[in-house]
């Protein structure tokens, strides 16, 4: 593993660019499609309970294989043949959507959009323990700040293009279309992790995958910043997002068509990307676990005011300053989990990550969509907002040793 500062800046480090491509094409990809996914089933049924179960279909094959994919990065020696693994899953994925739509595949179109997003939550799986075992490996630990914000801007970036492209490719080309570019996207994330040289260490000895599973829950239940930092965004993210009901926005507030849906889903990322080039620059070190609550607070603000206001581009604003707020609060949970976690447990510790803080993400998509059943639209919004800024409220007390932490203590 390079150790030199001035051998990495990690702008040049052609290893750390191969991982980013395959970061970008696969977030790429998945947005698209999660877009495209989104405006498809709402044009069959024109249910909101029916853009929550998306979310549901995906997230109970992600928690059925999170803790497994963790263990097996761990105890494996080729992190990148998961990587390409998961790409390859992803590319048959969309390839299978692009069949559908199309009318090479007959029969409940639905159901086969529901099993194909649930063959997804498996590819999920590997993405993040691959991608973050990875990153440890290429670089150094005194540049982890700096790079998780680069590659957070990454990932914001596929955030604010992927949505634009999959609504813009629906609105004035096909579904087909879409479906089709995130195939190809698909195919060159799989390039990219194939190409990527680095000398990965050995794997450690295997133990029994139960005991090893317990050995990363265990880390993460007794490590209060940890626990603390995912736990606040699980929350937030869980009761918070919005995301999956503005399908039912768009149609039924705004009146706006798909390109509608692709700026308000690019706008929390164009926040995001803002924060994360700037934190690139200037990383916060000095009351991160302050920042860290403030800006998921802030993100709470912001939902309450989108889900109040009837205007298109108010609401496109206030979905640009909750990226802002998430944004910092990415960049700090990244860096503070690939400080305080020891290398022979970032693929468990990836994963664990991932149940609390990827899947609330689709888990929130359900949680919306039953909750704007019952209490309608813009009252189930508000009410997610509101309990995001409870969660920030518990946090802050019951994790004292979060919200007093400077980041120079994990290094």
């Amino acid at each position: 593993m390079p150790t030199s500062g001035h051998q990495i800046f990690t702008y040049r480090n052609h290893a750390f660019l191969k991982l980013l491509a395959f970061r970008m094409q696969m977030v790429l990809a998945y947005q698209i499609m999660a877009v495209v996914v989104g405006w498809h089933i709402y044009e069959i049924t024109h249910d909101t309970l029916a853009l929550g179960l998306v979310g549901l279909a995906e997230v109970v094959t992600y928690f059925s294989c999170a803790l497994f994919a963790g263990h097996a990065v761990d105890h494996y020696y080729s992190r990148r043949k998961f990587g390409a693994l998961a790409a390859v899953m992803l590319c048959l994925n969309a390839f299978t959507l692009t069949a559908l739509s199309v009318g090479w595949i007959g029969g409940n179109a639905s159901l086969w959009i529901y099993s194909s997003i649930a063959f997804t939550g498996i590819a999920r799986a590997f993405i993040a323990p691959s991608y973050t075992t990875l990153f440890a490996i290429i670089l150094p630990r005194e540049e982890y700040a700096r790079a998780s914000s680069i590659g957070s801007a990454v990932l914001q970036t596929g955030l604010v293009v992927g949505p634009a492209v999959g609504g813009l490719l629906v609105g004035f080309a096909s579904k087909t279309a879409a479906y089709s570019v995130a195939t190809l996207l698909c195919l060159g994330a799989l390039l990219a992790m194939t190409s990527l040289k680095v000398k990965e260490p050995p794997a450690v000895e295997s133990a029994p995958v139960f005991t090893s599973i317990r050995e990363g829950l265990r880390f993460v239940f007794n490590h209060q910043i940890v626990l603390g930092a995912m736990s606040l965004d699980m929350f937030a993210v869980l009761f918070g997002g919005a995301v999956a009901m503005l399908p039912a926005f768009i149609q039924d507030v705004y009146h706006y068509g798909p390109e509608g849906l692709g700026i308000l889903r690019a706008a929390p990322a164009v926040g995001a990307i803002i924060t994360s080039v700037a934190l690139a620059r200037h990383p916060i070190n000095l009351h991160a676990g302050r920042w860290l609550l403030g800006a998921v607070a802030g993100f709470g603000f912001c939902i309450i005011g989108f889900a109040v206001t009837t205007l298109f581009w108010v609401a496109a604003a206030l979905l640009l300053l909750s990226g802002i707020c998430d944004g910092i609060s990415v960049v700090l949970r990244t860096t503070m989990l690939q400080l305080a976690t020891p290398d022979h447990m970032r693929g468990r510790v990836s994963a664990i990550s991932g149940i609390f803080i990827g899947s609330s993400n689709e888990l929130g998509a359900f949680e919306s969509g039953l909750a704007a059943r019952l209490m309608g639209l813009v009252p189930s919004v508000i009410f997610g907002g509101v309990m995001t800024l409870a969660v920030v409220g518990i946090t802050a007390k019951l994790a004292p040793k979060l919200r007093e932490l400077e980041l120079h203590q994990l290094h």
